[in-house]
């Protein structure tokens, strides 16, 4: 069942996002090499309290963590660690959650650690970040969500690079996933059709080989199976009668 969010709703939506929206944008001062992935969940978390929020990512289903950080062929889900210490010339994604009286906030960035220098990785990064706006570009009344997965889709696919199709965004309200699904791969005018008030995340998850992916061991971390390098990007919308408005964003002083 997709949810219609009211103002009161909305504005305490933004106070999650503007929490996640804070941790992303303060979080790379921290993503250096010899820092391990344990030490960035650990400040990641201190941020998220520290505005007011509970790290909504930490219980889920198991999950023991604030964030999810993966690096390099970790596409989604990384556990963070003290043994996966970064390195110069890795990327690195953190993905975070803040729940703000009940509301959620979710969002996501790839960072680089220290210089990256392989011109291929940087593009990767690039194209999944243009990739998001111009899915966000389609997100307006009257779409569809295959319209958002369409824009997606072709822009990634143009470059080289390809979308795990197991992996989407989602929509989120008072649950961090809820409904619809907003896949990454798609044709347009089908699959639910956009509504004002709506709230959903949009995450184009692209590797740079081959579009298939496992789950290790600890049931969490997904990987690319030829051992491709991953970059991924996530904002929380709000429709509105126009558009959309940006939740992952930092409140105005």
């Amino acid at each position: 069942m997709i949810s219609l969010r009211s103002p009161r709703e909305v504005t305490l939506m933004k106070k999650a996002g503007a929490t996640v929206a804070y941790v992303l944008n303060h979080i790379g001062e921290y993503i250096k090499p010899g820092v391990s992935t344990y030490e960035v969940d650990r400040i990641a978390e201190e941020m998220i309290y520290s505005r007011g929020c509970k790290p909504n990512f930490k219980g889920y289903e198991g999950f023991p963590c604030a964030s999810c950080i993966s690096v390099n062929e970790m596409l989604v889900h990384g556990i963070p660690s003290k043994d996966i210490i970064l390195k110069n010339g890795d990327i690195v994604t953190v993905d975070v959650g803040a729940d703000y009286k009940g509301y959620q906030g979710d969002g996501a960035w790839t960072f680089t650690v220290g210089e990256v220098t392989d011109p291929k990785v940087l593009e990767l990064m690039e194209v999944t970040k243009e990739a998001l706006y111009l899915g966000i570009e389609q997100v307006k009344p009257g779409n569809r969500v295959g319209d958002i997965s369409h824009a997606i889709q072709t822009y990634v696919e143009a470059h080289g690079f390809s979308l795990p199709a197991e992996y989407t965004g989602h929509g989120i309200g008072t649950d961090m996933h809820e409904d619809p699904a907003i896949p990454n791969v798609g044709r347009p005018h089908t699959m639910e059709l956009l509504r004002k008030d709506m709230c959903i995340c949009i995450e184009p998850m692209v590797f740079m080989g081959k579009p298939h992916c496992r789950t290790l061991s600890d049931g969490w971390t997904v990987v690319s199976r030829d051992g491709s390098w991953a970059a991924h990007y996530e904002h929380e919308l709000h429709i509105t009668a126009e558009g959309c408005e940006i939740l992952t964003k930092e409140e105005e002083d």
